[in-house]
């Protein structure tokens, strides 16, 4: 007899009650209790017995050789992984480097994109070639605004004016000397109602090209 925490009886099960239960479990159909017979594979055809005896025979000598050489091939490794490290930190931190990141944010290194300098000078270059120097100088300076603008979206505002970027210091020094050069008969031509003449139009042009086109100058 057992007592539970109440101290209440409960009766110990009897075997008649384990069979009948057993025979109950065994009489249910959703349970599984016949023995399952796999199906019977085909056997591995010969081809493939005989390529993975021959890949054996290969590689077996290959795993041997790299477990006996592997003290000194852990060493070459590791050298090989210190070598790179060094070489990336002398190349991130070495001597030049903050020469380097200097250049690389210097606003003085912006000029505009070749391609566009130059189709920008071929499209100015067809009015002035029909005489409207007014409008081939005006296109430079409208277009420079753009490019600078591009560059430096911190540096115009929609209020700025050409006089204004002309003297920002913050735009490198050939592009500010260029701007000014440009701006000034564009002043003239718009304020004063004096038509631009040839030799303004070749001065604007002029300090364009020679600050736009630098790069290329170097390079050849």
């Amino acid at each position: 007899m057992v007592t539970t925490g109440q101290g209440n009886a409960v009766s110990p099960a009897t075997a008649d009650d384990f069979a009948t239960a057993w025979r109950k479990l065994r009489a249910d159909d959703e349970i599984q209790f016949a023995r399952v017979e796999l199906p019977e594979t085909d056997p591995r055809p010969d081809w493939l017995t005989e390529f993975l005896e021959w890949l054996g025979e290969i590689f077996t000598p290959v795993a041997g050789a790299l477990v006996e050489a592997w003290p000194v091939l852990k060493l070459l490794l590791i050298g090989l992984a210190v070598l790179a490290a060094a070489y990336f930190l002398l190349e991130t931190f070495g001597p030049g480097w903050r020469r380097k990141k200097q250049e690389g944010d210097d606003p003085h290194d912006w000029s505009p994109q070749e391609h566009e300098a130059l189709a920008l000078l071929e499209e100015a270059d067809r009015l002035a070639a029909v005489g409207d120097y007014d409008e081939a100088t005006h296109l430079l300076l409208k277009r420079s605004v753009g490019q600078i603008a591009e560059a430096r979206p911190d540096l115009v505002e929609p209020s700025s004016t050409a006089r204004e970027l002309a003297a920002e210091a913050r735009l490198p020094d050939a592009a500010r000397a260029a701007f000014a050069l440009i701006a000034a008969p564009v002043e003239r031509s718009l304020f004063a109602l004096r038509k631009l003449e040839e030799a303004d139009w070749q001065a604007a042009r002029a300090a364009y090209a020679d600050f736009a086109l630098a790069r290329k100058a170097i390079g050849a």
